[in-house]
């Protein structure tokens, strides 16, 4: 697949929105342009005795609503353009679903599959210390992202406790349960993107029981959406990884694809084997495949740039959920629209999982814990009013639920700025 610019998309949305609401050119820079920069050398001692330098990346873009916000991914193709745009998602999002938090995105460039626990662990610990100076729990709280993981942020909160002088859980969010981590932040994201779900299912009149749903993605995010949705009577008859998908036409259960993926390691030798599922008629499938079944709910949980205008005019899905961040480009969401396919935009449907690391800071500062019910009930109320305040929006002004979405986030964060 080529390599599209994520930032320029983001951009191209925002002229859109800016255009929309009438605001001069000065807020279109003001928006676009991320507020710092900052780029470290992490190095550690590897367990070999030298020492090796990893190139670390924090981009804070935009602190209006408050602190900024956002993940740390070590990835080996982590670079500014990606943490950029990532940051200015994020600022966004927060907006959207209006809690008091900015936007933020970090990163090291770095493999963490070739490193051993030990240096991963160094590796964290050392990104705390370069960045010290520049996050905190008033400054700049981040989270986990693509290959990091409530123990490396545990590693990160603890070391930046040390720093400090005194114990500081609010540095870091995405921790684990019993080290001041929330309930529920493990499938926060995946639980955001079902309450969002529902009010589209509720507004297209469409039936629980009789719902045929896909998903391209199955890690955290898409098997957990996957479980969810099943556990709600809708019919999951698609799931796929990197390496392929399954398609059954009756349905399945989730949980029984992801036990025989752990036993396999990949998705496509999962199903079927033993008792799970003998008598199951199973189709193996590629992601380009899977993302042209004919659906209901076609729900991207992977990776940026999938739904491309190379591909939008064959995607027959009656509704797309986009959980994961920026899987539609704007000349596909223009196709799609076209088609009259609604999509939940990114900044609404995978909004939980920072509306819960946002209610994780506000547990840490507290010295409180909440249940889990209390924490998904929050998390409900906040994402089914914005969903409804987008849906209004997009009938009012006649645009999609992206544009909407942007025109009430930027439209916050206007007010924000002029404050």
């Amino acid at each position: 697949m080529e390599r599209i610019n994520p930032f320029n998309n983001a951009l191209k949305q925002l002229k859109e929105s800016i255009a929309y609401l009438g605001l001069d050119e000065e807020y279109y820079r003001r928006l676009s342009t991320p507020e710092h920069i900052i780029e470290h050398p992490v190095t550690i001692v590897m367990d070999s005795g030298e020492s090796k330098t990893f190139q670390g990346y924090r981009v804070q873009f935009n602190n209006a609503l408050g602190p900024y916000k956002g993940g740390i991914r070590f990835h080996p193709l982590a670079n500014i353009e990606e943490v950029k745009t990532l940051a200015f998602l994020m600022a966004l999002k927060c907006a959207v679903v209006n809690i008091p938090m900015g936007g933020g995105k970090g990163g090291v460039q770095v493999n963490p599959k070739n490193l051993s626990a030990e240096e991963l662990e160094r590796l964290s610990r050392a990104w705390v210390k370069v960045f010290f100076h520049d996050i905190g729990p008033d400054r700049d709280i981040p989270a986990p992202d693509m290959y990091t993981n409530p123990q490396i942020m545990a590693w990160m909160a603890d070391e930046y406790s040390k720093l400090a002088g005194h114990y500081t859980p609010a540095s870091f969010t995405g921790k684990p349960v019993d080290k001041d981590g929330s309930e529920g932040r493990e499938f926060a994201t995946s639980q955001g993107g079902f309450y969002a779900l529902t009010e589209l299912v509720k507004k297209m009149g469409m039936q629980t029981g009789k719902i045929r749903v896909v998903i391209q993605g199955f890690g955290n995010v898409g098997y957990h959406a996957a479980r969810i949705l099943h556990e709600h009577g809708y019919k999951v008859v698609a799931v796929s990884d990197s390496r392929g998908g399954i398609y059954v036409e009756q349905g399945f259960n989730p949980d029984h694809v992801m036990q025989a993926k752990r036993e396999r390691g990949v998705l496509v030798n999962a199903y079927c084997h033993g008792t799970v599922c003998d008598n199951i008629e199973h189709k193996k499938i590629t992601n380009k495949e899977l993302l042209e079944l004919e659906c209901d709910i076609l729900i991207p949980a992977a990776l940026e740039n999938q739904i491309t205008e190379k591909n939008a005019d064959k995607i027959k899905a009656r509704a797309v959920v986009e959980l994961a961040n920026g899987a539609i480009t704007p000349e596909a969401d223009t196709i799609l629209d076209q088609k009259r396919i609604p999509v939940v935009p990114d900044v609404l449907a995978n909004a939980g999982g920072v509306v819960v690391s946002y209610f994780e800071w506000q547990q840490n500062l507290e010295n409180k814990k909440w249940t889990e019910r209390k924490v998904l009930n929050k998390l409900e109320k906040i994402i089914k009013k914005e969903f409804n305040n987008i849906w209004i929006i997009s009938r009012d002004k006649k645009v999609n639920l992206r544009t909407a979405a942007f025109i009430l986030g930027i439209g916050r964060l206007v007010k924000a700025i002029k404050r």
